[in-house]
């Protein structure tokens, strides 16, 4: 008499089944960690941005342009050197939740700050959010200059 060896049909569902399971109660924590990751790079490029403009303004002597797109999710940097326009895209997912200090008139409204070379810092900060609710807020220190990064949960 001959025996086969191989899997059984009942152990094959058995196996597909854990399998399941497990990527059913990894998925949410994997999709949370890719959110905050993604509020952290979007929290990062903007703080980057800030810095360009500030360097540009300072170091090239150049009059600096910032526009702040919360509708469209988006920022920009001109500068007074013909054709020097960039643009910052935020990532999938992440949102400018809103731009402080805010103005009472249209809120969802591009928001414009010009740097001038040895000019004041405006007192600006860019809050974002993601889908899940967690934020961070990027704030331009108006003294030094230099961008941080805050959590928002506690606002």
């Amino acid at each position: 008499m001959m025996r086969r060896r191989g899997v059984t049909l009942l152990e094959m569902l058995i196996v597909v089944s854990l399998i399941g399971l497990l990527a059913g109660i990894s998925y949410p924590s994997v999709s949370a960690g890719v959110d905050s990751l993604r509020l952290r790079a979007a929290a990062d490029g903007i703080a980057g941005y800030w810095n360009a403009a500030l360097n540009r303004a300072e170091r090239r002597q150049q009059i600096v342009e910032l526009e702040v797109a919360p509708a469209e999710g988006r920022i920009r940097l001109r500068s007074s050197e013909p054709g020097e326009l960039r643009s910052l895209e935020l990532p999938e997912g992440v949102r400018i939740r809103r731009v402080l200090p805010e103005t009472p008139l249209e809120p969802d409204q591009p928001r414009r700050f010009v740097l001038y070379p040895g000019g004041a810092l405006p007192r600006v900060a860019i809050e974002l959010e993601n889908r899940r609710g967690a934020r961070r807020i990027v704030r331009v220190d108006p003294i030094t200059g230099v961008p941080r990064i805050e959590s928002g949960e506690g606002e």
